[in-house]
């Protein structure tokens, strides 16, 4: 099917808003031994928090709210690395599961705050785009489509481009585009907003902002 395609502007953030719940920052704040969390102010929860972590050591901080967040997948030993890590390198760019480094993302920029810059600063961007498809009406697109309907407006310089030229170029499956994709909101199918790494799509990435595109049924090559 075929496309046209505008990018209508990115967003640069140090935060994606939404992504902790107040559940999320009780829990914490009981892994910080500050047990009152559950009959704090729902709006004091955040502050609360970074107050909390703030009394522990920067890489033991990290290690709790990896714990808390990725326990099930990474063994003690690489919890143990990462928090270390995290206070000299973007890990949430660097990490090789591609899958993770968004919820490594959500943690380097919690603990960012609360050391006021201890922590790297790493940015994701929120990309706000319309796809509309010049015959036919219009489908609710998965992540793996909407990367392949971005790719030709998107630099040769892109990450995604120089790392997955095929899956993205080709009508074959993309498998990592669900984790490269943080978040894909839309609410009529044509106007989408897609949260992401600034390290895979960011404004230098545009080369056009209009732009037709075509959209093909990926072949099984299993």
């Amino acid at each position: 099917m075929n496309y046209q395609v505008v990018i209508k502007n990115i967003d640069t953030v140090n935060e994606v808003e939404g992504y902790w719940s107040d559940d999320d920052f009780i829990q914490l704040l009981g892994k910080f031994n500050y047990p009152d969390g559950a009959t704090a102010e729902k709006s004091s929860l955040p502050e609360l928090l970074e107050m909390a972590i703030s009394d522990y050591e920067a890489n033991e901080a990290a290690a709790i709210v990896l714990e808390y967040k990725l326990g099930e997948e990474l063994t003690e030993g690489q919890v143990d690395q990462i928090s270390n890590d995290m206070l000299i390198d973007k890990v949430c760019e660097e990490y090789p599961e591609i899958h993770m480094q968004g919820t490594l993302f959500h943690i380097n920029q919690l603990l960012f705050k609360a050391y006021n810059g201890k922590f790297p600063n790493a940015k994701a961007s929120i990309v706000h785009f319309s796809m509309t498809p010049t015959n036919g009406g219009p489908q609710k697109l998965t992540a793996e489509n909407v990367l392949k309907l971005l790719n030709n407006g998107l630099s040769d310089r892109n990450l995604i481009k120089r790392l997955f030229e095929n899956q993205i170029s080709q009508n074959i499956p993309f498998p990592e585009a669900e984790s490269i994709v943080w978040e894909l909101k839309t609410e009529d199918n044509i106007n989408y907003d897609l949260v992401t790494s600034e390290n895979w799509i960011n404004k230098e990435d545009i080369n056009e902002s209009e732009f037709e595109s075509i959209l093909e049924e990926v072949e099984d090559i299993a």
